[in-house]
């Protein structure tokens, strides 16, 4: 009896990882706000946890008081109602499998929770770390539950693009079409290992917050762009179509000019929402343009950006203004001003000191680049004098370098729990 009180007492512990996504159909605007049900499908890449992640550790105890979270080692408020809505629907899904019985083998639902998470790369910034906080939330709690049901409809409650990062590789998220969302899950469109040679490149422009919030501009551009709504209903369909099909054949010259037109549209749907948003910084398209110029020297022109504002008192380089010819890198932007940049693992190197010299590091330190290796490459001065125009010394803070893949991923080894034995979260430094 003492020992099955002490296994009672006990802690019940488990730790996830989970991955941020970068959509290359974008997701914006919901027609639902409390469901989180979309406008319009998307699709995405989800990129490697060895270079961007979210650990989440969840317990439970019977001598937990409260439910407690904490974020990047601040406690937070677990009242969230996005947080409650995933915790909400963990816990309906355990009860269902459990058919209603408190089995005594079992984590007792009653039983109060600590979560504690952390993400190795700046929040808020554009780089999804919603997606990845609450797939990796929804991850650890149905493992601490024994729950195994489809889970992308329990992440999307937390944040909708969440829902694409509980699967690796590249992934829809179909709008679907019940009112009770249902039917708006993510799919898997091909596995992270069916594409080895394409690359990521992150270009970390800031860490600060953005100045307008994904959610509540979204809203503004559903409230008050028509072009949204022609994107929606005419634009993103066809796309989705055309972007499934350039993955599954690896055409990244399809592929690539593809996601420019989407994120450029994206962009000039906020621009189109009143009053505007900008997410852009001059710097952003001063790598979208020094995109353009790489793949116009290399014979493999884009067509001109259009992008939005544009007007600025600040002498920006011009995009060249070709016929679509198929490019050798492509850019993507979210709600943030860090550029994602798609490339083929031979021409990484030679992008990669192409941005060195046009931003040129604030430090010469190694830090740069990070991530996977970055092989070394010589520039012939036709490049140079073709595409590094005007460096602009410090601007990019730095690289990083990943590729395509898995979803969320249990940890087992106990030394990574971010709770300790008491159930607080303890510094690993």
């Amino acid at each position: 009896v003492a020992a099955a009180m002490a296994a009672e007492r006990a802690l019940a512990m488990v730790t996830c990882t989970a991955p941020v996504n970068i959509a290359v159909i974008k997701y914006w605007g919901k027609r639902d706000t409390d469901l989180i049900l979309p406008i319009n499908s998307s699709l995405s890449v989800t990129l490697h946890q060895d270079q961007l992640k979210t650990t989440t550790t969840a317990a439970a105890s019977r001598d937990f008081t409260e439910d407690r979270l904490w974020l990047n080692g601040k406690e937070a408020d677990v009242g969230h109602p996005r947080v409650q809505a995933c915790l909400r629907e963990v816990r309906r899904l355990a009860r269902k499998r459990r058919g209603g019985s408190e089995d005594t083998a079992t984590l007792s639902l009653s039983y109060k929770i600590h979560v504690a998470s952390e993400n190795n790369f700046p929040t808020a910034a554009g780089l999804a770390s919603s997606a990845a906080g609450y797939a990796c939330l929804v991850s650890a709690l149905a493992r601490l539950y024994g729950v195994e049901d489809e889970l992308s409809e329990v992440a999307r409650r937390g944040s909708g693009s969440a829902c694409r990062s509980m699967l690796g590789g590249f992934v829809q998220w179909q709008r679907g079409e019940r009112p009770d969302g249902t039917d708006s899950l993510a799919l898997q469109v091909a596995p992270e290992m069916h594409w080895p040679e394409l690359r990521v490149l992150v270009l970390v422009v800031s860490g600060e917050k953005k100045p307008v919030g994904s959610t509540a501009g979204m809203q503004t551009s559903v409230e008050t762009s028509p072009l949204l709504k022609h994107r929606a209903e005419v634009v993103v369909p066809e796309r989705l179509a055309q972007m499934m099909r350039h993955i599954r054949e690896r055409d990244f010259e399809a592929f690539g000019q593809l996601a420019m037109r989407d994120s450029n549209q994206f962009h000039a749907t906020c621009l189109d929402t009143f009053p505007p948003i900008f997410y852009l910084t001059d710097l952003s398209r001063h790598i979208i343009a020094l995109a353009h110029r790489y793949n116009a020297h290399h014979g493999h022109t884009k067509v001109p950006a259009g992008l939005p504002g544009c007007h600025s008192t600040v002498a920006l380089p011009q995009v060249p203004m070709s016929p679509p010819i198929p490019p050798q890198v492509a850019y993507t932007f979210d709600a943030g001003p860090n550029a994602v940049i798609f490339a083929l693992a031979d021409t990484v190197a030679e992008f990669v000191e192409v941005v060195r010299r046009s931003f040129p590091p604030a430090t010469n330190g190694d830090q740069f680049v990070r991530g996977l290796p970055v092989g070394s490459a010589v520039l012939s001065q036709e490049l140079v004098a073709a595409v590094v125009t005007e460096p602009v010394p410090g601007a990019v803070q730095y690289i990083l370098h990943t590729q395509p893949g898995p979803g969320p991923q249990l940890v087992d080894d106990p030394s990574q729990h971010l709770l300790g034995a008491d159930g607080l979260p303890w510094s690993r430094v």
